[in-house]
C-alpha cells in the first residue's frame, strides 16, 4: 500500500502544502473532543506510523515525539464538553478540526480529512474514509490527536480522582458508569451524552 498516494495525487493537481486531519474522542461521555493537523515533509513517511487505534499507548507516545520532531508543522485543536452539548458532537468535531488547521504555522493548500463529512474550513478539503489507515498525513494526525487527548484526560483524572479517568479516558465503560452512579456527574461530563443516565440519578 502506498501511504503517500493521496498526497502524491494532490501534488499533481498543484497542492504543495498538504495537511492530514483527524479527531480523537467523539464517543466518550466526558472530556473534550480533540483534533490534530499535521504537515509532513514531501515524500516523507515516519517509520511505524499507523492508525492510532492499532498502536499501543507506549508506541503512540514514542511516535508522538517522532512526528513532532520530523513534521513541517502540527497543531492541536479541541472543542469543550460545553461546546459539544451546545452544538452537538459532529459540529464540535468540525470546530476542533478547524481550530487545528487554523493554528498551523503554514497555511495548507489542502486538508486530507479522515471520514466522509466535509468540515467547514478555509482550506480545500478532501475526505478519505478510513483515512488513518490510508494516508501517512492522516495517520500522523490521528496519533497526535489521540495522545493529546489521553494526556488531557490524565490531567482531568487529577482534578476529579473519583471517576478514575486515567483508566477509561472518559469512555462509557462499566467502571465509568459505576462511578457516575456513585458520584453523579461533574463539569467534565457531556450532559447530552448522559440524558438517560441523568434521568435515573
Amino acid at each position: 500500500m502506498d501511504w503517500l498516494l493521496f498526497e502524491k495525487e494532490a501534488r499533481k493537481k498543484g497542492c504543495n502544502i498538504i495537511c492530514g486531519v483527524d479527531e480523537a474522542g467523539r464517543g466518550p461521555l466526558a472530556g473534550p473532543v480533540f483534533a490534530a493537523a499535521v504537515i509532513l515533509p514531501e515524500g516523507h513517511i515516519i517509520d511505524g506510523v499507523n492508525d492510532s487505534k492499532k498502536l499501543s499507548e507506549k508506541k503512540r507516545d514514542v511516535l508522538f515525539d517522532k512526528i513532532i520532531d520530523e513534521c513541517v508543522s502540527y497543531s492541536v485543536g479541541m472543542a469543550t464538553e460545553k461546546e459539544i452539548d451546545e452544538i452537538n458532537i459532529l459540529q464540535a468535531t468540525f470546530l476542533a478540526m478547524k481550530r487545528a488547521v487554523d493554528h498551523l504555522d503554514i497555511k495548507p493548500d489542502l486538508a486530507l480529512v479522515d471520514g466522509n463529512r466535509v468540515p467547514p474550513m478555509d482550506t480545500e478539503v478532501l475526505t478519505i474514509v478510513k483515512g488513518d489507515a490510508k494516508s501517512a498525513s492522516i495517520a500522523a494526525a490521528s496519533i497526535i490527536a489521540k495522545v493529546s487527548r489521553d494526556r488531557y484526560m490524565l490531567r482531568l483524572a487529577e482534578q476529579y480522582p473519583q471517576y478514575e479517568f486515567e483508566r477509561h479516558k472518559g469512555y462509557g465503560t462499566k467502571l465509568h458508569y459505576e462511578k457516575i452512579a456513585e458520584y453523579g456527574i461533574c463539569d467534565a461530563h457531556r450532559k447530552t451524552f448522559l440524558k438517560k443516565v441523568l434521568g435515573t440519578l
